[in-house]
């Protein structure tokens, strides 16, 4: 499996994103992808579903120390943490763990202070009970700004996908070793009729939803986190691990940027220029 390298820590290439999946089918699909040889699992106090991911992360025989799991607080729609201290640890009770590979701040917000926000992320990290620790949904300008808080920090999940380039925002993780977590990687099936990916999926023998996938984590410093509806989804996005597309197909698919983004809250952010 191909991984990102965070200081001693190692993420997997690609995970399974949870969002939209609750209780028992969230539970059944997240043990089915630790049984199909998915190591990273992405969760969020937002999502509702820490209990379910906790209790099939209990049922798995893989161990906890080989699995990712992130987790975010601090979303603009969930009621106010005032103490993530004891926020973390409410998502650790439901995770059933001691800690998360990877804590996030999954929005930010104007009326929630990023200098106090992330010293209190780094005073967890530094109790052990997020080993690294990032945001989400971070444009470059409050990238930047967090980094003058954090100078460390692990990771942005942010969308990405072939509609929609990150380029500005690449850049300056990869000066700074920041791994890009891609959520929407397909632009919630907006991608699949595409004649460029379907000629690229023809040639290859795959699906379009793999050839999007592969063209994320071929890239440097680039993970991705599909969600899925069933295991036969699982299986085929984990696929893609086991090939490479050649330098022309790369930039064929990275052509069809043209600014699409389909997560745009009213409580985001201003993004970067496309």
């Amino acid at each position: 499996m191909e991984k990102e390298l965070l200081g001693k820590y190692t993420m997997p290439g690609i995970g399974f994103g949870t969002l939209g999946n609750v209780g028992d089918t969230c539970c059944a699909l997240v043990e089915a992808a630790l049984a199909e040889g998915y190591r990273y699992i992405d969760t969020s106090r937002y999502y509702g579903n820490e209990e379910a991911v906790g209790k099939a992360m209990a049922r798995s025989s893989v161990p906890r120390s080989d699995v990712w799991v992130t987790t975010k607080l601090l979303h603009p729609r969930t009621p106010p943490q005032p103490d993530l201290a004891v926020e973390l640890d409410k998502s650790l009770r439901l995770l059933q763990t001691d800690y998360v590979d990877l804590l996030l701040i999954h929005w930010p917000n104007p009326e929630v202070s990023l200098e106090w926000a992330l010293g209190e992320f780094a005073a967890l990290r530094k109790q052990g009970k997020a080993r690294t620790i990032g945001v989400s949904n971070f444009p470059t300008a409050q990238l930047r700004q967090a980094l003058e808080i954090v100078g460390d920090l692990a990771a942005n999940q942010v969308e990405y996908h072939p509609y929609l380039s990150q380029r500005p925002l690449l850049d300056l993780m990869r000066s700074r070793g920041l791994v890009l977590i891609a959520h929407s990687p397909l632009v919630r099936g907006k991608l699949l009729d595409d004649p460029i990916l379907q000629e690229i999926a023809r040639r290859r023998k795959l699906s379009v939803a793999q050839v999007a996938l592969r063209w994320l984590v071929q890239q440097e410093r680039v993970v991705a986190i599909p969600g899925v509806q069933n295991v036969e989804q699982l299986r085929e996005n984990l696929k893609v691990l086991d090939v490479t597309l050649a330098k022309d197909e790369m930039a064929a698919i990275s052509a069809l940027a043209r600014g699409t983004r389909v997560v745009d809250p009213p409580h985001g952010p201003k993004w970067d220029p496309v």
